[in-house]
């Protein structure tokens, strides 16, 4: 697929120009955000939505967040407009905060996995923004990668992930927060966090009250929001979730994933696991995780690691994103 290498903070306009017109000619075309690489489409086109789900061989339960310049053009987009969807778009956008509320008819159903709400989203990266301001359209955009696996958070993971199957890629960089974005659903009379992201219930409080607690939802129910599903952010290792207590266990574990051949390493905060190599110390601070997360585990899987032993984050809210996270691509396929 071809890259066009873009300056993060002031982008080529004739790389953003060819990149809208592939977007409004029903094509695809993977850019940065400030969260993870998105592949996006026209989000209005329905064909050009099946093609999102066919190169990510995305089940069309999972919904799609359409990304927009503006409020105003979210507005367009929703069949109701909450009076909080106000104050946490005027606290939070551009930036890695989602809203979910009804839809007008105009959205395919295909985008919203068969339900009557949308999934919004204003991005923070200059990339994303100029992209969306040269369309002129709103575009709907998942992580750029196979569906279950690793979200990318440079070109170099979507080119993996995708193969050719992008018509554009939009290289910036590395992405700055490195997580996916919180979603907020604001269709009930409590919000709730559907995906917990960098911005948390603490920081949300202030502006819709307290919050609702999420159903769990298990296979093949139309979800509201992406992130929903029991295995997601998986990399090709398998990932082993343990506390510092579980040492003794984990070094019995991991002599007999040794002893058959395998490559073990893994990923601590604060004790070392005897025997894995490679041994990647993350950050204490969950802001500084969440950027190192996806990049971490890419880069093991790059060396061949066939598991990877992750110390559990602490069990505060500020690492609630990065729980989930974990969580989900410990589970099995």
């Amino acid at each position: 697929m071809p890259i066009v290498s873009v300056d993060s903070s002031t982008p080529d306009p004739a790389a953003i120009a060819r990149a809208a017109a592939i977007l409004r000619s029903g094509g695809l075309v993977a850019f940065p955000t400030e969260t993870v690489y998105g592949l996006g489409a026209h989000a209005l086109d329905a064909a050009a939505v099946q093609r999102i789900f066919d190169a990510k061989g995305r089940p069309s339960y999972n919904p799609l967040i359409v990304h927009v310049a503006d409020e105003s053009e979210a507005r367009a987009l929703a069949a109701e407009w909450p009076e909080r969807a106000s104050a946490v778009t005027g606290a939070f956008w551009p930036g890695p905060l989602t809203i979910i509320v009804r839809k007008r008819d105009v959205v395919p159903d295909l985008v919203t996995a068969g339900l009557d709400s949308v999934a919004l989203r204003v991005p923070a990266h200059p990339v994303a923004l100029a992209l969306l301001r040269a369309a002129k359209i709103p575009v709907a955009a998942p992580s750029a990668n196979r569906s279950t696996e690793l979200s990318p958070t440079n070109a170099r993971h979507v080119a993996r992930s995708l193969g050719d199957r992008a018509d554009l890629v939009l290289d910036a960089g590395d992405t700055a927060v490195g997580i996916e974005s919180t979603v907020l659903d604001l269709r009930g009379a409590r919000a709730v966090i559907l995906r917990p992201g960098v911005i948390g219930a603490r920081e949300l409080r202030p502006f819709v009250g307290e919050l609702a607690t999420p159903n769990e939802m298990h296979g093949d129910v139309p979800r509201a929001s992406p992130g929903m599903l029991d295995r997601h952010y998986a990399p090709r290792a398998t990932i082993v979730l343990f506390s510092p207590s579980d040492l003794s266990g984990v070094a019995a574990e991991l002599q007999r994933l040794r002893a058959a051949g395998r490559r073990v390493g893994a990923m601590v905060i604060s004790v070392e696991v005897p025997g894995a190599e490679p041994q990647v110390r993350m950050p204490a601070d969950p802001i500084q995780y969440a950027k190192r997360l996806y990049a971490t585990l890419h880069a093991l899987d790059d060396i061949g690691c066939d598991a990877v032993f992750v110390q559990r984050v602490p069990d505060e809210e500020a690492w609630l994103a990065l729980r989930d996270r974990l969580e989900r691509a410990s589970r099995s396929a």
